[in-house]
């Protein structure tokens, strides 16, 4: 049987009973109302046979949806406390708590090898490792909902123009929207900034020619090692090359040394990165 228990206590009230309390280091803050609930599971699409990996459960009130959803729950909680409780109180025979670092987590492991969907209120601080530990790993999800500071989701979805190391490093591997901005209101105890839910669709990756995802990235981040200042010169910087090399990289991609990191589509950067494999060396394939 799943669990059809629903939160009707305050969070506050939830820690109290459980004679726990929110935990700064730990980036803590809790879900107040369902109505923030509801915009995730819609975005989820969630299906009565999929797998969901939740990351931070915290009190469950996310949980106690999701179990009822979904065919089966994982649900990673580095609190050891909090998972205790989460484990306790939700009691659902399609749920498995794992008390875990989500940074740290062997991804194929805790879902049997199982497609799945990632679901997860990310704390803050440590939000970017966290989505790169599933989207780079060796099981990524098909489809990823996550809840970060509004100024990252902005990021994630930025277009040419306005683009970040955020904005590639998450493209790469998907297409992501904003669903809905989620205020400080919504959680407890309140953090200082407004939030955002994103949804990534990794079956609406771009089909790019990149063999070697290591080498990509050290590109990436060297074009942008100097956002401001022209590719020729942020190229030549975080390369340690000479800005006559970064020349005929730049020229040999077809793009303008003079525009900006932040100005490339993501079929620019591979093109980049292909050239300067042929001349620097970088393993390709």
């Amino acid at each position: 049987m799943k669990s059809t228990t629903r939160q009707t206590a305050s969070p506050k009230a939830m820690l109290d009973g459980l004679g726990l309390s929110a935990r700064k280091r730990l980036g803590q803050h809790f879900l107040v109302g369902q109505g923030v609930v509801n915009m995730i599971v819609r975005a989820a699409d969630i299906k009565p046979t999929e797998t969901i990996v939740e990351v931070g459960p915290g009190l469950g009130i996310l949980t106690r949806e999701l179990v009822e959803k979904a065919g089966r729950v994982v649900a990673v909680e580095m609190d050891g406390e909090m998972a205790e409780a989460l484990e306790r109180e939700v009691a659902a025979a399609n749920l498995r708590v794992v008390c875990a670092d989500a940074r740290q987590v062997d991804v194929k492991e805790i879902t049997n090898g199982m497609p799945y969907k990632l679901v997860a209120n990310l704390p803050y601080y440590a939000a970017s490792p966290i989505l790169r530990r599933f989207l780079e790993s060796e099981w990524p999800p098909v489809l990823a909902v996550v809840m970060v500071q509004r100024e990252v989701a902005k990021q994630m979805a930025a277009r040419p123009g306005e683009m970040s190391l955020v904005s590639v490093g998450v493209q790469v591997y998907g297409k992501p929207d904003i669903v809905g901005y989620v205020p400080s209101s919504a959680f407890y105890p309140k953090p200082r900034v407004t939030s955002a839910v994103v949804r990534i669709r990794l079956d609406a990756a771009p089909s790019l020619d990149i063999a070697d995802r290591e080498a990509f990235f050290k590109v990436v981040r060297a074009g942008f090692s100097a956002p401001r200042k022209q590719l020729r010169n942020s190229l030549a910087q975080g390369l340690e090359s000479s800005p006559e090399q970064a020349l005929k990289h730049l020229n040999a991609a077809g793009i303008d040394p003079r525009a900006r990191a932040e100005t490339l589509s993501l079929e620019q950067w591979a093109a980049l990165y292909g050239a300067v494999c042929h001349v620097e060396g970088l393993r390709r394939g």
